[in-house]
């Protein structure tokens, strides 16, 4: 029971730093947060064990688990600021390549108030059938290979990025809000598996860098980075950028859709502004629920 207990707050507290020897680091650091199942059952164990000790020594896991995630789950809607007079709400998801349906999300994501949509994963032609279902109110777009934004707002300095790829899978912009720019980038990240992420850890740290080199104040990430926040390779973002939390609290699960999200792929990151809303949204077909931000815009 005293190591079963010790070896869960450990493995808690220090899931990575374990090294990722036949991608142990990986698979550990993406259930991190589901290793706080481990405590009620060691309850069970110490309730039929009777024993007063055993239960004393759950609240060590216990309280790593709390120390660890607790922060990250606390419901935005009670520290959130209010809205400013003029804000910028962004969506993005993964479509899922072969649905067909990127129209089909972009128009829901539309819909549900977004002055941006940024989408990942678009196939040939599922751009342009984009671009007619927005119509004239995001008259403003740009594609690159597989990611696209669509935007309400004009769109300047826009420009591909492969992050180390070799191919294009990521983007930046400006978007001239007429209350300040904001400078925002849309990422889909390389794939991640056990002793094959190394693209994406890649991937993560240009675009980092590229982040970190940006000389305007206010930044947005946006995409699916293929890495939970708890990911080692995903501290290359979370220093550079903050993640929101949810509105509700929680975790926001992303990923998969169905039958319940288990992991939180698709993130909005930002420097330098106010989150007033930060959730997520089932649209068109994918297996990735979409992300929507809202930001309070800072006057000129």
């Amino acid at each position: 029971m005293f190591l079963g207990a010790l070896g869960t707050a450990l493995l808690i507290a220090f899931h990575t730093r374990i090294p990722d020897a036949l991608g142990l680091g990986l698979l550990l650091d993406n259930a991190a947060p589901w290793l706080g199942l481990v405590v009620p059952l060691l309850l069970l164990v110490a309730l039929a064990s009777r024993s007063r000790t055993s239960l004393v020594v759950l609240l060590v896991p216990a309280l790593a688990w709390i120390l660890a995630f607790g922060p990250a789950i606390v419901p935005l809607s009670w520290t959130a600021p209010a809205s400013a007079a003029h804000t910028l709400t962004v969506s993005s998801q993964n479509i899922k390549a072969g649905t067909g349906a990127a129209a089909q999300s972009a128009q829901e994501l539309a819909a549900s108030g977004s002055d941006i949509v940024a989408l990942q994963e678009l196939e040939a032609g599922s751009a342009s059938r984009v671009t007619d279902a927005l119509g004239t109110a995001y008259p403003h777009h740009f594609v690159v290979g597989t990611v696209g934004v669509w935007s309400k707002y004009p769109l300047g300095e826009s420009r591909s990025l492969d992050l180390g790829l070799g191919w294009k899978r990521a983007l930046s912009t400006r978007v001239a809000t007429g209350q300040g720019e904001v400078s925002l980038y849309v990422i889909h990240a390389a794939s991640a598996r056990p002793n094959d992420h190394v693209d994406r850890d890649v991937m993560l740290g240009q675009l980092a860098a590229a982040v970190r080199a940006d000389p305007h104040q206010n930044v947005m990430a946006v995409g699916d980075f293929n890495a939970t926040s708890t990911d080692r390779a995903f501290t290359q973002m979370s220093t550079v950028l903050d993640e929101p939390n949810q509105d509700d609290g929680l975790f926001g699960f992303t990923w998969p859709r169905a039958p319940f999200a288990m992991m939180r792929l698709d993130h909005v990151l930002v420097r330098g502004l106010e989150v007033t809303s930060n959730s997520n949204v089932e649209a068109g077909l994918s297996d990735h629920l979409a992300v929507r931000a809202t930001v309070n815009l800072p006057g000129e």
